[in-house]
Formats: structure tokens, C-alpha cells, sequence
């Protein structure tokens, strides 16, 4: 039995039933369905619809439900279900009987499906932020094994001055913090729940919404039955969290195919996430790197897809809204096989820490250090950018560095050059000058170090407060 086919004559065109379907992917939702239909049971039997045998009844139903997917993969092969709502009712009904047709008393597939969304949305973030602190903790860690190793920092693809391994791969964990935070805050404005909300313009039983919101967790009912059955914002805004955080993976991504080029040399690939190449055998090919790549341009057309589906939609469901489920099941689902991927890579990777130390020494990244020394020594800063641009060019000409050039050569571009120069532009003082809060001197860098384990512990103690 359909659950809305009592006015129908006709049958419906097979093609276009199957083609209708959502059950092939929002069978994801089932667990959903069943936590959200027990707290509705549980309302009918306050309202004096169902029974306490009866609600006895259909509790044990859905839990069957629940065990018999579990045990057997072939439970849910149901080519007449229309979506998830329409199978557990079919099975509830198929264990418990007549008695199951109940439970769909002063509720609609409306509210349904948002109440389904929503829980399946607060667990991806659950899921999803656990999974990027991990990811968060391994950078760190290898952020304070990288030491005192210094590499070149890079503006407009070229060399611009020398910081430590560890501050580049801190600059990573930032973009988590924000991508974790941005997580946190989508899971604050869905945490509501719609169940009571009716077709659309509420209940027409009298059901303890606060019981149900507070059986499923939720921090309180929907406010407006109309809002409550056709609001997707917070899917839009779920996945444009993952579009974000698929963007800064993307950057990461691209970062490591490039430093781990011969050109560069500065990354080792790991070959347990690499491939080789059928033609030419010395290839080592960094493929979940590319992946990562290509799947963050998935993810980013997934939240577009969401945009254009929800912007000419008027109040309230509308059958558009089913084509909401899989952008949000795709992003998901990449996301949630991508990140311990990358989080295995960024613990096997191996760092050519001699070859960073070699490209940082060369290249002039020691001239802001240089125009910095003559500001200290009382120099305008304008003027020493000029002066140091002088003593640049006169290197390149000579092809040496700019520790190299000689005191009386460097006195002729400017009288304040004085013996201390060449130790004031060494690598480890050029590091160490860097002396601010979020800079790249050593001491600052194992304070950052120490305060984003300590912030790591945020996320997680959240985490355990919403469970």
C-alpha cells in the first residue's frame, strides 16, 4: 500500500515511479527514521493515540527494523519502496501488523524527511569535526618534529624569506580550526526539530513537541511549522562548510604535488598513497593527492547544485527538495573517506629537511632581514627597501649572496652598514628576528605549538557535551 494513493484512480506510469524514487539514496537516512519515529510513537502515547501495548509494539518494531538491516544486506533490495518513510512503515506493519499503519497518525513525510536531515546532518558534523581534529593533532605533531627545520616561504610563487617547517604546517592547522568552528556553529542552528510541524501548518494531534525534541536531543521545537518543513539552510550551510574545508584540502593538496616535484625536492611521496605508471617505470605518481584535488571540485559543485535547486523555491515542501539529499549525501561521504586518508599520508610523508635548509640559504630571502638591519640602525624604512634593492642588484651581478658582497661594497651603497651585518642576516637570526606573536621565531612557534594542543581540546569536550 501507497501512503497517499486512496484518491488515485489510475495507477502510476512504471517509468515514472521508479524514476521518482528516492529510496535508492535516502535509505542512508534509516537510522534516522527509526530514532525520529520512536519519539513520535512516544508523543502518540501521551496524546492517548496509541496504547502502552501498542506503543510496546511499535518500539520493538522499529528496533527490529533496525537488526534486520543490520544482520542481512539484502533487507533493504525493496524496488517498491518510494523513500525511507515508506519502507519502515512497510516493515513495521509487515512485524507488528494493523497497528503499525498508527504511527503515522498527526505527522507527514514533510516533517519527516526534515527531522531525518537534520539528525543525519548533526552527526556528519559529529563525524566530520572528529575526524579534522585528528587530522589537526597529526599536523601539530609533525609541526614539533620538524624542529628548528627551515624552509622557504613563498608570495607570488617565488621565494620571499625563510620560516620554519614547523610554522608552514601550523598555518594548515588554522585552517582546520576554522573549518572545525564552522562546523560547530552549523550544528548550534539546525540542532532544532520539526517533528510536530505536520504537512505544514502543525500537528493536528495534541503532541508534546518538547518530548520529542528532547527524546532526539534536539535543543527545542521548530518555531514555525511552515519555515520548519521546507528549510534547507542548514544543509546549504553544512555543505558550504564542507566546500570550505574541501578547499583548504585542495590548497594542501596542490602544495605537496608541487614541493614534492625534483624541482622542489622538499617532500618525499609516500609510497603506500602513491601509484606508478603503466608506461615509464621511475614515475611515482602522488594520486590521493590529486584526488583530493579533483574531489574538492565535486564537493564545491555539490553546494552550488544546493543554491540553485533552493532559490526560486516558494513556501513550503516542494518535491524539489528530495534533489537536496544526494549533494549532501556526496559531500558527506567524500569528506568522511577523504580524511583519514589524508591524515595516513601526513603521518607517513617523509620532509627532505637538508634540501629546505639549502634553498632557504640562497635566493636573497635575507633581504628584509638586510632592510630591516638598517631601519635598526635608524634608517627610514623606504630608504632601506631602496638601499637593499641596490645591494641585491649588485649581487645578482656578481652572482653571490648577499652575506657575500663585501663591507666596502656594501658601505658604497649605504654608510650604516657596519661588521655586525653579516651575522644580522644569517639564516638562524633572520628566523629568530621574527620574534612577534603568529610569527616564525623558534620560541613563538613552540608557544603556538603548545596553544593549538591546547585548543584541540575544545572541539572534542563539545563533542561530549552534545552526545
Amino acid at each position: 500500500m501507497k501512503m497517499w494513493s486512496g484518491r488515485f484512480r489510475q495507477p502510476l506510469d512504471p517509468e515514472f515511479e521508479k524514476w521518482q524514487r528516492s529510496f535508492e539514496f535516502d535509505c542512508r537516512l534509516l537510522e534516522c527514521e527509526l530514532e525520529a519515529s520512536a519519539a513520535h510513537a512516544r508523543a502518540l502515547e501521551k496524546a492517548g493515540v496509541l496504547s502502552a501495548d501498542e506503543l510496546t509494539k511499535v518500539v520493538d518494531g522499529l528496533e527490529q527494523i533496525g537488526e534486520q538491516v543490520a544482520s542481512s544486506d539484502d533487507f533493504m533490495n525493496d524496488q517498491e519502496a518510494e523513500d525511507i518513510h515508506h519502507f519502515v512503515e512497510k516493515q513495521l506493519v509487515r512485524i507488528i501488523g494493523d497497528t503499525g499503519y498508527k504511527l503515522h497518525s498527526g505527522r507527514s513525510r514533510n516533517e519527516q524527511i526534515a527531522t531525518d536531515l537534520r539528525l543525519y546532518t548533526r552527526a556528519a558534523c559529529d563525524e566530520i569535526g572528529a575526524a579534522l581534529t585528528r587530522l589537526a593533532e597529526t599536523f601539530i605533531n609533525r609541526a614539533e618534529q620538524a624542529g628548528k627545520a627551515v624552509m622557504p616561504a613563498y608570495t607570488h610563487m617565488q621565494r620571499a624569506e625563510p620560516v620554519l617547517v614547523a610554522h608552514w604546517l601550523l598555518a594548515y592547522v588554522e585552517m582546520f580550526f576554522r573549518d572545525i568552528e564552522r562546523l560547530e556553529d552549523c550544528r548550534k542552528r539546525l540542532n532544532v526539530c520539526p517533528l510536530g510541524s505536520g504537512a505544514i501548518t502543525g500537528s493536528t494531534l495534541p503532541l508534546d513537541r518538547d518530548l520529542m525534541s528532547s527524546e532526539l536531543g534536539f535543543l527545542a521545537p521548530t518555531a514555525n511549522s511552515i519555515d520548519a518543513t521546507s528549510d534547507r539552510d542548514f544543509v546549504l550551510e553544512f555543505v558550504n562548510a564542507l566546500s570550505m574545508l574541501a578547499l583548504h584540502l585542495s590548497r594542501w593538496a596542490e602544495e605537496m604535488l608541487l614541493v614534492s616535484t625534483q624541482e622542489y625536492g622538499f617532500v618525499n611521496l609516500p609510497e603506500a598513497y602513491s601509484t606508478g605508471s603503466s608506461a615509464m617505470p621511475q614515475k611515482m605518481n602522488g594520486d590521493l593527492l590529486e584526488l583530493t584535488r579533483g574531489k574538492a571540485g565535486r564537493i564545491i559543485g555539490d553546494a552550488t547544485s544546493l543554491l540553485i535547486t533552493l532559490k526560486g523555491l516558494p513556501l513550503a515542501y516542494n518535491k524539489d527538495l528530495q534533489e537536496t539529499q544526494e549533494p549532501l549525501f556526496h559531500a558527506t561521504e567524500a569528506v568522511v573517506s577523504l580524511l583519514p586518508l589524508i591524515n595516513g599520508w601526513m603521518q607517513a610523508v617523509e620532509f627532505s629537511f637538508e634540501r629546505m635548509r639549502n634553498a632557504s640559504a640562497t635566493g636573497y630571502m635575507n633581504a628584509f632581514a638586510a632592510a630591516t638591519y638598517l631601519v635598526r640602525k635608524g634608517v627610514p624604512f623606504r630608504i632601506a627597501h631602496e638601499q637593499v634593492g641596490k645591494a641585491v642588484r649588485l649581487a645578482l651581478d656578481r652572482h653571490c649572496e648577499l652575506q657575500e658582497l663585501k663591507l666596502d661594497d656594501l658601505r658604497a651603497i649605504d654608510s650604516h652598514f657596519a661588521e655586525d651585518f653579516q651575522d644580522f642576516v644569517t639564516l638562524e637570526n633572520v628566523i629568530a628576528i621574527h620574534d612577534v606573536p603568529g610569527g616564525t621565531a623558534p620560541a613563538r612557534v613552540q608557544q603556538a605549538i603548545a596553544e593549538a594542543r591546547k585548543k584541540l581540546s575544545s572541539p572534542c569536550e563539545e563533542a561530549h557535551a552534545h552526545a
